[in-house]
């Protein structure tokens, strides 16, 4: 495709040559009448007597010879020390004798050039995925979040005076040292792969039968929308390698694959959105209560599906969700 700046296009190039060519035109008064110089006139016209109509198409620019380029092997070196050292330009530079700035190309030619770009337990290149339709695959996990007294959290009134309300708040258990204690909010999390789209459940524990209540209502809830959930991806938690959680994907129809001990890369997405549902809703402002923090979350959680432009997919992740024919993309 002709870039933006571009004097003329594939069908104005035809135009001018055929002026040249077929209609006799001289170069220096067609060339005047395109607005471009002699030579590009000339050059067009030629092609159009040697290659016809589709020499005015687009040509790559790329030379077909590069005789500074990096040696093959150079470049297998600087990848080997930026994956095995994670070293940068200047390092690796010192260690080949070589400029950082050459160095740098050839990072950015391999798309190396970024430490975040690179696995860390690995030193691979990360590899992304994303699966075809909505309810491809859905990713599920738990979050914990520290409940909040009542008069707010240490993280908006401070340590002294989060002590103090944690204390002046009625009703919770007290520790083997007795000290009042707020507890944990267990929050069970199902992210669609494809769409992006989450469903939330704040729960008191995180134990199978709850993560298998909360599958069902989460499928229950995806069918309403017109979404068929085929696979579900979890880590190695104990209430995902039960039997209860096993027998509840057969009796729903859902393939249940784990991720690699270790390696919460693979379920990457969903410790994404507990990132996000960190900042934008658990202490994003100040609450005065857990009662009032866990009244926000609906509201937060429709905010996220229905307008939050998520950028890893250009829009809010129901735009993605439906599944008419040749929608998928």
């Amino acid at each position: 495709m002709s870039h933006a700046n571009a004097a003329l296009t594939p069908r104005a190039r035809l135009r001018l040559a055929r002026l040249i060519v077929d209609d006799g035109w001289a170069p220096v008064t067609a060339a005047r009448m395109f607005m471009v110089s002699t030579v590009t006139a000339r050059k067009w016209a030629t092609r159009y007597r040697e290659e016809g109509k589709a020499g005015m198409a687009d040509r790559s620019s790329r030379p077909h010879s590069c005789p500074t380029k990096t040696p093959e092997q150079i470049t297998r070196q600087i990848v080997r020390l930026r994956w095995r050292q994670r070293l940068g330009p200047v390092q690796i530079g010192g260690k080949l004798e070589m400029a950082p700035s050459t160095v740098h190309a050839v990072l950015v030619r391999c798309r190396l050039n970024r430490l975040s770009h690179i696995d860390r337990v690995t030193a691979e290149p990360i590899r992304r995925y994303e699966h075809p339709h909505p309810g491809s695959i859905l990713h599920v996990d738990v979050t914990k979040f520290g409940n909040i007294p009542d008069g707010g959290g240490h993280r908006y009134v401070g340590r002294q005076q989060g002590y103090k309300n944690q204390a002046a708040t009625p009703g919770l258990p007290r520790g083997k040292d007795h000290k009042p204690r707020t507890g944990k909010a267990f929050l069970h999390t199902v992210l669609d792969d494809h769409s992006r789209v989450a469903y939330v459940e704040v729960c008191a524990d995180e134990t199978a039968q709850t993560a298998v209540a909360v599958l069902h209502r989460a499928v229950a809830w995806f069918a309403e929308r017109d979404v068929t959930v085929e696979r579900v991806l979890s880590d190695n938690g104990s209430c995902y390698r039960s039997h209860a959680w096993r027998d509840a994907c057969d009796l729903l129809g859902i393939a249940h694959k784990r991720t690699r001990p270790y390696r919460p890369q693979t379920n990457g997405k969903i410790e994404r959105f507990h990132r996000t549902l960190a900042d934008g809703w658990a202490y994003a402002r100040f609450y005065g209560s857990e009662t009032e923090r866990r009244a926000a979350l609906p509201g937060w959680i429709h905010f996220y599906n229905h307008h939050r432009i998520h950028s890893a997919i250009g829009g809010t992740p129901f735009s993605r969700l439906n599944n008419l024919p040749g929608h998928h993309t």
